[in-house]
């Protein structure tokens, strides 16, 4: 219950500015607040679908607000329905730049133009956050990823407001290693040894999965197809690029399906090809004759079910989507961007090849014949499919959404009775 309005005085100092703000606002609520923040990819956005979810089930009355970035399409993910409570967004930019091409294609004109107007947006977003986490005053902020935390963490940082950081890969990104520096504790999906922060503000808790995804038996594989039209005796190969799709994967995958289908009479493929890349996927197919043999996607709302129905499954190596079919124990193979910053899918997906849980083809072998005798070999064998899910399986945390949800009320200050964050570490 929010009470009557009243002119607060909030001192802006942390950062060495000595500013002071007067402005009017409410009283805190007695309800926990706290701040959602993510956005860019679907890696970023959907662990927050399962955070929210989970801390509802320990606090029914915190209220969640998600902060993400102005013109994210996949912001919806989580603004619709009633995931949160409301939703801001700001603006944001990113510093573009390639793992393994050189510092030549920075200073490529358009890619200077376009990292000079988002430092911009970045400063636009910066006073738009503090704005709005002054008028909040949230209990806590808890960053994802994505570019939009850099705007929202320093703000956060300014106005002495705690926030906790996620990290899904093996390697931190740009945006969380910038504000890493304030953060009260830093959230992490693997061992935290591996990882730069301070030791004693680092927590191993695990990538947070949707509660739909659920250790796969033949039972639930089965219903998973009836739920999206699928045939139950079919063979069915998964392709996801991500929400964002990936252009050199589903045009390696179309140009091998022809051949796939030839070899397996039973094969289905589902391609989530991408809102961008729908259409062109789908016409690739259609070019090939394979019109009745394929499903193509953009960005699905049911994709734990086509993940759940398929019996292998080629993706690329973000740590959000690793953790999702590790819970369901599929069967993968893992074309890792190499481009993408720091390399962070190449070090995911060697992390799992070490440890015999994933096949890997790297994206320099797409044009040869290493991803198709990869995918035939295990569309033949069943055996060695339920080998390689189980070792995926090994890795999973399913229950890093309420390990995390455990820890952000703890951090708020509105601890639960179901052991606190003591239990997540």
């Amino acid at each position: 219950m929010r009470s009557s309005n009243r002119r607060q005085t909030v001192r802006v100092g942390n950062l060495g500015c000595g500013v002071e703000l007067s402005l009017e606002g409410f009283v805190a609520d007695k309800q926990p607040r706290i701040v959602l923040v993510g956005g860019g990819s679907g890696g970023h956005i959907t662990p927050l679908v399962a955070v929210a979810e989970s801390l509802r089930r320990y606090e029914p009355q915190c209220h969640l607000v998600y902060v993400g970035q102005k013109g994210d399409a996949l912001a919806t993910v989580i603004t619709q329905g009633n995931i949160v409570d409301s939703s801001r967004l700001v603006s944001a930019g990113k510093f573009r730049r390639y793992h393994g091409l050189g510092w030549r294609n920075l200073l490529k004109v358009k890619t200077m133009l376009l990292n000079v107007r988002d430092v911009f947006r970045v400063v636009i977003g910066f006073g738009q956050s503090v704005v709005l986490l002054a008028r909040l005053k949230p209990k806590l902020v808890f960053i994802k990823g994505g570019f939009v935390g850099v705007p929202v963490g320093l703000a956060a940082a300014l106005l002495r407001i705690p926030y906790v950081t996620h990290d899904s890969d093996a390697l931190p990104g740009l945006a969380n290693r910038i504000v890493a520096r304030w953060a009260r504790l830093h959230t992490v999906a693997l061992p935290a040894e591996i990882y730069s922060y301070p030791s004693d503000k680092t927590v191993t808790v695990g990538v947070p999965v949707a509660a739909a995804y659920r250790p796969l038996d033949s039972q639930r594989r089965q219903a998973a197809r009836r739920a999206v039209n699928l045939s139950e005796s079919a063979l069915i190969l998964l392709v996801s690029g991500g929400g964002l799709g990936a252009k050199r994967l589903n045009d390696a995958i179309v140009q091998q399906a022809q051949r796939l289908c030839s070899t397996f009479d039973d094969l289905h493929i589902v391609h989530q090809a991408g809102r961008a890349n729908q259409q062109a996927v789908q016409a690739g197919y259609d070019a090939a004759g394979l019109h009745e043999r394929v499903t193509v996607l953009g960005f699905s709302d049911d994709f734990v079910q086509y993940a759940s129905a398929a019996d292998v499954v080629v993706a690329r190596a973000g740590g959000s989507s690793l953790a999702e079919f590790a819970v369901l124990g599929q069967a993968v193979v893992l074309v890792p961007n190499p481009y993408l910053t720091g390399g962070h899918q190449l070090h995911n997906a060697q992390a799992l090849r070490d440890r015999s849980a994933v096949r890997v083809v790297q994206e320099s072998e797409l044009g040869q014949a290493t991803l198709y005798d990869t995918l035939s070999e295990l569309l033949a064998n069943k055996q060695l499919r339920d080998q390689l899910g189980s070792g995926l399986a090994l890795l999973a945390v399913p229950d890093a959404s309420d390990r995390l949800a455990r820890i952000l009320l703890d951090a708020a200050g509105a601890g639960v009775n179901k052991g606190g964050a003591s239990d997540a570490a």
